[in-house]
């Protein structure tokens, strides 16, 4: 119906382009583009307006446009290439050049220069020599900036609150993630009160993103310049060394928001696709010092989300967290506090320079809720804080809130693989409340099985709760990781694949397969489960009967086909593969594994959302799949990519 309107009232739409108001100037060109039926009407009346137009964002509007025609209407896109072509070459104005190669990437990215780099440095270089180009007054702008390019890979940072609790897993249209993963939860991203205060001053919503807009873009000359540079990204696609060119002379500029933009499109840019980002994360890791806090936190953000890729930047996070003492620990306006950026991504490079924040924070009255996940990523390092954690499980209430405050501290210890704690942990475990009471005696369960020979202590509980519904798998498997008694855990097991709930079944199968060649009788009704309707259990099926058989040939075939079908399991799958390599060069699987390392674009890269684990995860995958063709045996504990 708006097409219709639209194409109907032509003459009137038409005249718009050239109305007195700049704002209306600026929301005709792009809805002729998107509603008009006649596109190569509205294309002739942009390149009439352009010559003419006065103001740069109205312009820069008018090429939007041509780029929309483009996509929408692929006869014209020589039309449109040709003339962006033009401009490149013969515009004085660098803002507009810069918007035409950014069309150009989106409609026809072969027509860009070969040299796009050098050009689009040199444009940048330019706008920085003219600081009013571009510039609006907030106060006087008639509506808010509707965001009028394309949208960029998502990202995350200071500027994006989350929730505080749920781990981040995308949705997937090829498949779901594995429903019974474990993610370490993510701190809601500092902003948040920024962004509660200009909800009290704007009652209305056009008022919070005008409180918004002109909050981001005070004191840039020209705010309009990131949606460019984004949207050039977006064409760019897999020239991922074009693009990691342009954020590393970005990040070298000395205009401050040329290098906040760059800090967070190169978060975009490493969490979607692969390549070698040495020199782009240490000039990520150089903006920690920079004076401008909002700078420092959204590098710190991005470094987060790197794992061992941020390892270039370990100094630099040091230096930061040690002058920083402030931030080592968030405090949110509901829910737990969380860790600062800095201490996580420090802490996830496993530098014991991350203990002294950690220490502090288990001092804290209430202990944030993600330190057990970056104890257990230093592993041995953070072998001092053991004591501390034992001590403060030793202290926590068992009444309803048992389980926030104590699944923290129960992570930390199974990450330490801490048995002098077992009593500690037997204390809750025996007193855990009603509420959220078997995922308390889950975690207690975990933490017992991670010591070992060590919690020997513990048999008697474990043996009287393997009649226990509801946590007898973990029973189950913790008893033969602390005392290998298989006579009493085989049955409990058995007994558990024939749940009518898929998750104990998974859960018994993944159990079974710790047991090894002890299990080899349960074999068959593995086998029977490989055709079973839910993927994720077939694959768990299929890896514990490789493990319990040591044979591989029957199970190949469903691993390879879960691979296709969802991209989630591939992790599971690479590290069943690096276990029982090396994989035959001639075989599908070694064909499989070295089609996925051959390609640019990350496993689990999905446009409009992603999690705060992809980077590690795809890195981890890329590690699986080399260790499985050359056949080490070894998958490890994190990613070595």
């Amino acid at each position: 119906m708006a097409a219709a309107a639209v194409t109907a009232g032509a003459g009137v739409f038409f005249e718009l382009i050239a109305d007195e108001d700049p704002g209306v100037r600026l929301a005709a060109p792009l809805a002729l583009a998107t509603l008009h039926r006649h596109p190569v009407r509205v294309l002739a009346l942009l390149r009439e307006r352009l010559p003419v137009e006065p103001d740069e964002e109205v312009r820069l509007a008018l090429v939007e446009a041509a780029g929309r025609i483009a996509l929408r209407h692929r006869p014209l896109a020589g039309q449109v290439a040709q003339w962006l072509t033009l401009l490149v070459g013969r515009e004085r104005s660098p803002g507009l050049r810069l918007a035409a190669l950014a069309q150009l990437a989106r409609c026809s990215p072969d027509a860009l220069p070969r040299d796009v780099v050098p050009v689009v440095s040199g444009l940048l270089r330019e706008l920085r020599t003219r600081p009013g180009a571009g510039a609006t007054d907030p106060e006087h702008e008639p509506y808010p900036r509707q965001g009028l390019y394309e949208p960029y890979e998502p990202q995350h940072g200071p500027y994006e609150p989350q929730h505080a609790y749920e781990p981040h897993e995308p949705l997937d249209p090829d498949g779901e993630p594995d429903p019974d993963a474990e993610a370490e939860p993510e701190a809601d991203p500092v902003g948040t009160a920024d962004a509660s205060r200009a909800e009290q001053a704007a009652p209305t919503l056009v008022g919070q993103l005008r409180a918004l807009s002109a909050q981001e873009n005070a004191g840039r000359g020209a705010p309009w310049a990131a949606d460019l540079l984004r949207t050039l990204h977006v064409g760019l696609d897999d020239r991922v060394g074009d693009r990691t060119a342009l954020l590393v002379d970005q990040l070298r500029s000395p205009d401050r928001w040329q290098r906040i933009d760059a800090v967070r499109m190169s978060g975009g840019l490493i969490r979607a696709w692969r390549g070698s980002y040495e020199e782009l994360v240490g000039l990520v890791g150089d903006q920690l010092s920079d004076p401008d806090p909002r700078l420092a936190e959204a590098a710190s953000h991005v470094l987060e989300e790197l794992f061992s890729l941020a390892a270039p930047t370990a100094d630099a996070l040091a230096a930061r967290l040690a002058a920083d003492p402030g931030g080592w620990v968030k405090e949110w306006a509901s829910g737990p506090p969380g860790l600062g950026s800095t201490v996580k991504a420090l802490a996830r490079l496993g530098d014991a320079r991350a203990l002294p924040a950690l220490a502090a924070a288990l001092e804290l009255p209430e202990v944030p809720h993600d330190v057990g996940f970056a104890v257990a990523h230093l592993g041995e390092a953070a072998r001092p804080l053991a004591g501390a954690l034992r001590r403060r499980l030793a202290g926590v209430p068992l009444d309803e809130g048992a389980y926030d405050r104590a699944s923290p501290l129960l992570a930390g210890l199974t990450g330490l693989r801490a048995g002098e704690a077992t009593p500690e942990v037997l204390r809750v475990l025996r007193g855990a409340p009603a509420y959220r009471g078997e995922w308390l005696r889950t975690a207690a369960l975990r933490a017992l099985g991670s010591f070992g020979p060590a919690a020997r202590e513990a048999v008697p509980e474990l043996r009287a709760m393997l009649r226990r519904p509801g946590t007898a798998t973990e029973a189950a498997e913790a008893l033969w990781a602390v005392a290998g008694d298989r006579d009493a855990v085989l049955p409990v097991l058995v007994e558990g694949l024939g749940s009518d709930q898929v998750h104990d079944r998974r859960a018994a199968a993944a159990a079974l397969g710790a047991l090894g060649p002890q299990a080899a009788a349960v074999a068959p009704r593995l086998r029977g489960l490989l055709g079973h309707d839910e993927l994720w259990l077939r694959v768990d099926a299929a890896i514990a009967l490789r493990k319990v058989s040591g044979r591989t040939e029957e199970s190949t075939g469903v691993l390879l086909d879960a691979w296709e079908k969802n991209r989630h399991v591939r992790v599971r799958v690479a590290e069943c593969l690096a276990r029982t390599g090396p994989v035959d060069p001639a075989s599908t699987t070694a064909q499989v594994l070295r089609a996925e390392l051959s390609s640019v674009r990350r496993h689990n890269a999905l446009d409009g959302g992603y999690g705060s684990h992809d980077t590690y995860e795809d890195e981890k995958l890329l590690a699986l799949c080399r260790q499985a063709l050359r056949g080490t045996g070894k998958t490890g504990r994190g990613n070595t990519a």
